[in-house]
C-alpha cells in the first residue's frame, strides 16, 4: 500500500505513530540477535568493514549520542579507515571501535541499556517535543523527523542483520512503511541528481514484494513525482521492493543483480538510474 499524501492540517511526525514503531523495532533487533553464539557476532554484513557485531555498536553509538552521551575516544585516526567517507561516518565509527574488542553478550546488554534509557525519554515526549527544530543526519529538520529516520535506520540495519545470518522475516507493515518512507519520498532526487534523467524524462517504476508499489517520476526542469504520467512512460523499471531497498541504502550493487531487474523503454536511462539509486550517508 503507498502512504497517502497527508492533509495541510495534519500532523507531519506523530508522535503517537512514530515512537511505538521505534520502540517495536529495538525489540525486534534484540530478538534478532539475542540467540547468537560467538562466533556469529562476527558474521561479515554488506557494510564494508562491518560485522553484525558493528552493527549493533553503531545503533547504541546513536541512541547514545541521542540520549546526551558523548561518543568514546579511540586510539585509531577514524577517518582514515577506507569505508568512512564523512564526519557521519567518522562519529559512527567511534562507537563501533570503542566496542569492536568487547564480546557480543556484552554489546547486547549494552545495547539494552541504551534502549532501557531511551525508552524512558521517548515515553515522557509529546507531540510538540516532535515538533521542536532539531539537527538531523538531512540537514537542520524536526525531532520527529529524526525519529523517523531513526525508524528507517534501525529497520535497514534489521535486514542488514537478516541478510548477514539468513533469518529471514517479514519485510512489510508498519515498521517497514514508515521506514522505507525515507527511500520513496528521496526517488526524484535519486533520479534527477544522482541518475541524472534527462529533461522531459517520464519514468515509472513498479515494485512487487512486500512494499509493492507504483512510483511515477517525470522531469520537467527537475525530477517530481506525479500521481500519474502525464504521457507514456519513456523508462520502465521492475523489481522486488526488497531489492530496491537494498539497493536505495547501498547494500548491494545493481550490476551484480540484473536479472532480477526489468528495464523498458529508454533502458540506457534505466540502467543509470538503477546503478545510481544509493543515496544513504
Amino acid at each position: 500500500m503507498t502512504p497517502q499524501p497527508e492533509t495541510a492540517d495534519a500532523v507531519e511526525f506523530p508522535v503517537d505513530t512514530i515512537r511505538p514503531l521505534l520502540l517495536e523495532e529495538f525489540a525486534v533487533i534484540d530478538s534478532l540477535v539475542a540467540g547468537l553464539d560467538g562466533d556469529e557476532w562476527f558474521t561479515p554484513t554488506n557494510l564494508p568493514g562491518w560485522t553484525v557485531k558493528d552493527i549493533m555498536a553503531h545503533l547504541i553509538g546513536t541512541e547514545s549520542m541521542l540520549a546526551g552521551i558523548d561518543a568514546p575516544h579511540v586510539n585509531i585516526d577514524v577517518h582514515a579507515l577506507p569505508h568512512v567517507r564523512n564526519e557521519i561516518g567518522a562519529f559512527n565509527e567511534h562507537w563501533v571501535e570503542s566496542l569492536r574488542g568487547t564480546p557480543g553478550a556484552e554489546v547486547l546488554e549494552h545495547y539494552r541499556q541504551i534502549v532501557a534509557r531511551r525508552t524512558e525519554q521517548l515515553s515522557a515526549m509529546t507531540q510538540e517535543d516532535f515538533a521542536a527544530p532539531a539537527d538531523t543526519p538531512v540537514g537542520r529538520a524536526t525531532y520527529g523527523r529524526f525519529m523517523r529516520i531513526r525508524v528507517f535506520d534501525c529497520w535497514l540495519h534489521e535486514l542488514d542483520i537478516r541478510d548477514a545470518i539468513g533469518e529471514p522475516g517479514d519485510e512489510g507493515g508498519p515498521r517497514a512503511e514508515l521506514g522505507s518512507a525515507e527511500i520513496f519520498g528521496a526517488v526524484p532526487f535519486v533520479f534527477g541528481k544522482l541518475g541524472k534523467a534527462p529533461d522531459g524524462a517520464r519514468i515509472t517504476v513498479e515494485l512487487t514484494g512486500a512494499l509493492a508499489r507504483t512510483i511515477h517520476v517525470e522531469v520537467d526542469g527537475r525530477a517530481a513525482a506525479v500521481p500519474a504520467l502525464s504521457g507514456p512512460a519513456t523508462t520502465t523499471i521492475a523489481m522486488d521492493s526488497g531489492l530496491f531497498v537494498r539497493l536505495a541504502g547501498g547494500r548491494v550493487r545493481a550490476v551484480d543483480r540484473l536479472d532480477e531487474i526489468t528495464l523498458g523503454g529508454d533502458t540506457a536511462v534505466g540502467r543509470r538510474l538503477v546503478e545510481n539509486l544509493a543515496f544513504t550517508i
